[in-house]
């Protein structure tokens, strides 16, 4: 914010004498206005409407809590100066307030004043839009919210560790000061210390930022890395990048992570992974909503998402099945196109993770370097995932995996998918429970063999897509044929 404003005394030395602040957080942008222009030498006066004009030598602001009124009163004002009024929005559009405006402009620049309109919403009339120079103030950064932060700790005397520091100062990135020092009461009142559980209501907080959104929706990772089954290099990949956001990784020298792109075959966790990046960065996780934005006015419900999930950010953007933004867009691409440019130049950070399962309708420049930090082709899981995530799945429904031989199941389900993989051990609780016993390897076995795996039925797809993605993409699997190999060799 402090950047933002200290254009202020340079835009009135150059005449520039109306100014329009984009922020939500009156208070905020007050305090630093007053300090700015107290740095500065200029005089500091700020207009309500339910207290006119207020300032050092005003005796007569209950007279101009009228706009016009208000305006005709500065005209007669000597010497640089700054007026902020707040409410101004509300009728800014009355011809009275235009007329005035126009004509206060060239006298307010030649006394190097300026009139600064503050208000969450942009609403100048078209008379006025070569006139006003826009000033967008940004939520408090990462040392504003170190700051505030710091100071509560030590008015209670909590020791924080340097890394969970970190983590609470980024995920109060994208709130508002107020909206900060809310969650942070909320933690001392529920008798807490800011422990790694707490960071759950600063998300809360970004989720309740969402429900304006038409295309961006809030989802609640409820499973991390270790709810999946496999795909250990994507694992190892996330695990090099958590820290990616902070400033030790800026201090480092690395950029912010920019996303990922998961292709491959059906229920094989691309969607899973993408919940996982949330859980395990402990950011936020949006969806978006590629068929809502791709109907209607999808230019402008572009710019409302890219603003919304900047403000919020750090967070991860998930595009499910992102070809279908391809066919939707009705504008000859000019919608995507706007997409991938903010792609490749966005400066904030929002990680974008966007899967598919059809290459054949990907342009090239969608996988032009720039746009993704890396990009992993999921394929259907090798015996040892398949062991792995009966494993999870047998664990996760109350039993234990000593119980069965899920080795014998996993050489059973060769071209099984991780989601088919799930289904076979509820189909078999079913089994188990319509006859009125506890399930047994003998339901696994049998719904194991009675089950057609779509891998089988749509073989040809499958290796087309191998053969695709071989030279373009990284597995996200380890190759387990090399393992077994040298594990072998070790041995003899």
């Amino acid at each position: 914010m402090d950047e933002v404003l200290a254009r202020i005394p340079h835009m009135l030395a150059a005449r520039y004498s109306l100014l329009y602040a984009l922020s939500p957080e009156e208070e905020r942008v007050e305090r630093g206005i007053e300090r700015m222009c107290a740095q500065n030498g200029l005089a500091y006066y700020r207009w309500r409407h339910t207290t006119g004009i207020r300032g050092a030598d005003l005796a007569d602001a209950e007279a101009t809590r009228d706009p016009a009124a208000a305006l005709e009163r500065i005209a007669s004002i000597e010497g640089p100066a700054l007026f902020v009024f707040e409410d101004l929005h509300t009728s800014i559009g009355d011809i009275s307030v235009t007329r005035r405006l126009r004509d206060l402009e060239p006298e307010l620049g030649a006394r190097r004043q300026a009139i600064l309109v503050l208000s969450s919403t942009l609403v100048i009339p078209a008379e006025l839009e070569k006139d006003f120079a826009v000033l967008d103030v940004p939520l408090p950064t990462r040392k504003e919210v170190a700051r505030v932060l710091a100071v509560l700790l030590q008015s209670q005397k909590i020791d924080l560790k340097a890394d969970l520091f970190e983590a609470f100062v980024t995920a109060s990135l994208g709130l508002t000061e107020k909206e900060i020092k809310r969650a942070y009461a909320r933690v001392l009142v529920d008798g807490k210390r800011f422990g790694a559980p707490d960071l759950a209501l600063l998300i809360d907080e970004k989720a309740r930022l969402l429900r304006r959104s038409r295309f961006l929706e809030f989802i609640r990772p409820e499973v991390g890395a270790g709810d999946i089954g496999g795909l250990g290099n994507l694992k190892d990949w996330l695990r090099q990048r958590q820290a990616g956001f902070s400033d030790r990784a800026r201090a480092f020298g690395l950029p912010e992570p920019k996303g990922l792109f998961l292709l491959g075959v059906q229920g094989c966790g691309k969607s899973l992974s993408a919940k996982a990046v949330a859980d395990l960065w402990r950011v936020p996780l949006l969806r978006l909503d590629v068929a809502a934005l791709f109907t209607g006015r999808a230019e402008e419900g572009l710019r409302d998402t890219i603003r919304i999930a900047e403000s919020i950010a750090p967070a991860v953007l998930w595009i499910d099945e992102i070809e279908k933004a391809f066919l939707q867009d009705q504008g000859g691409g000019r919608v995507f196109g706007a997409f991938l440019t903010w792609m490749q130049e966005k400066t904030k950070p929002v990680f974008v993770v966007a899967t598919a399962n059809e290459v054949r309708a990907l342009p090239p420049e969608l996988l032009r370097k720039g746009r993704f930090d890396e990009i992993f082709f999921v394929d259907l899981p090798n015996i040892h995932e398949r062991l792995e995530i009966l494993d999870i799945h047998v664990r996760r429904r109350g039993r234990e995996p000593d119980q069965f031989d899920l080795l014998h199941i996993a050489e059973e389900t060769e071209k099984f998918s991780g989601a088919e993989l799930e289904q076979l051990i509820i189909a078999a609780m079913f089994m188990a429970f319509s006859a009125e016993r506890e399930l047994r390897q003998d339901d696994l076995v049998r719904v194991a063999r009675d089950s057609v795996p779509l891998a089988v039925t749509m073989d040809d797809r499958l290796k087309e897509l191998r053969e695709w993605a071989r030279p373009r993409a990284r597995p996200a699997s380890v190759d387990t044929r090399r393992i077994s190999f040298f594990a072998d060799w070790e041995a003899t």
